[in-house]
């Protein structure tokens, strides 16, 4: 593991050793669902409320991912991971059940690789053998936390996206497997001149931007090097605005780049509005259908840019513009 350039991280000997995946019923009818481990039906996954649903969907799998290799809990050194919820509850509630050492962490949309990214710098300074992380959401616990309850059925505007219901959760090891974790960017906060939370894709186009730009400056590398660029989640509108802001720093990406929440459902059929959301949405492409194809050697080099807008209900009403954040995480196949 070293330091490179001012934002980014080589590491030498982190291999992603398992992965589950549990998500909801509208993530299961999409384009993706074959990939996903487990689906629920009910979107209160058989609970009694939204958040014990989500709770659900995180045990899930965890339960999953430990018992793909024959795992038990007291054999992971610490989870990192978080959710959307306030003080990253879901995510507490969850860990208190397993008794494993944990370190919560919140980034919004974008906790999924700043938990990579996290768990691969413990993995690597000599904290254990293998580290569980992890990220959650669920449409309705969102949507109540950051808009209205669903059952207001407010009217939505068309930059809306919608929050996926799923988790999904990984182990990394020093065990060599096929998917390496090999470079990583850290990401900084920066602002947009979007203040409408029901924007939030345009919101963090820029620190997309931003953390991509980094990502090639401190690697020396090109757009071209890598198979799959995938952000999380820009959606519709989003994409478009991150792809004329790389224009116009004459980067031009092509046929490689693809968002998380444009995968996730069929825009056209799903009712999503511009796409999905949420820190589960590139979760649940990340570790089910991104690692099925760096497994199956469809691809060798993904850059996973997962986006995060770094607002609360308090600071929208105060009328302030939305600051953004984007970790990025390089995952490499075929590497034994």
């Amino acid at each position: 593991m070293k330091k490179v350039g001012k934002n980014s991280i080589i590491f030498d000997d982190v291999y992603l050793l398992s992965t589950g995946t549990c998500c909801g019923y509208k993530e299961h009818l999409g384009p993706l669902g074959f990939y996903f481990d487990k689906y629920y039906k009910d979107p209160y996954c058989d609970e009694k409320s939204f958040e014990q649903g989500e709770i659900k969907l995180l045990k899930d799998a965890i339960k999953i991912a430990l018992a793909k290799v024959s795992y038990s809990p007291n054999m992971i050194d610490c989870y990192v991971g978080g959710d959307l919820n306030n003080q990253i509850a879901v995510t507490s509630y969850t860990l208190k059940d397993f008794n494993i050492p944990y370190l919560g962490v919140y980034s919004a949309c974008s906790t999924l690789t700043e938990s990579i990214i996290v768990a691969s710098l413990l993995l690597s300074s000599g904290f254990g053998e293998n580290i569980l992380f992890g990220s959650s959401s669920h449409n309705e616990t969102s949507e109540r936390q950051f808009r209205n309850p669903t059952e207001y059925g407010g009217q939505k505007s068309n930059t809306l996206t919608s929050t996926a219901t799923g988790a999904g959760c990984g182990i990394l090891s020093k065990k060599v497997t096929d998917v390496k974790v090999t470079k990583a960017t850290i990401g900084v906060p920066v602002e947009s001149p979007i203040k409408d939370a029901s924007d939030m894709g345009r919101a963090m186009a820029p620190a997309a931007v931003d953390t991509l730009r980094h990502f090639l400056d401190d690697f020396k590398m090109d757009v071209d090097d890598l198979d799959l660029i995938v952000t999380g989640d820009l959606s519709a509108y989003g994409s478009i605005s991150f792809l004329k802001i790389l224009n116009g720093f004459g980067i031009n990406l092509k046929d490689n780049y693809r968002d998380s929440g444009l995968l996730l459902y069929d825009t056209k059929k799903q009712n999503v509005y511009a796409g999905g959301s949420g820190a589960g949405c590139v979760t649940l492409v990340t570790l089910g259908y991104l690692n099925k194809l760096l497994l199956e050697g469809k691809i060798k080099k993904v850059l996973i840019i997962a986006t995060g807008a770094l607002l609360n209900p308090i600071m929208v009403a105060q009328k302030l513009n939305i600051p953004s954040i984007a970790h990025a995480v390089m995952l490499e196949g075929g590497v034994r």
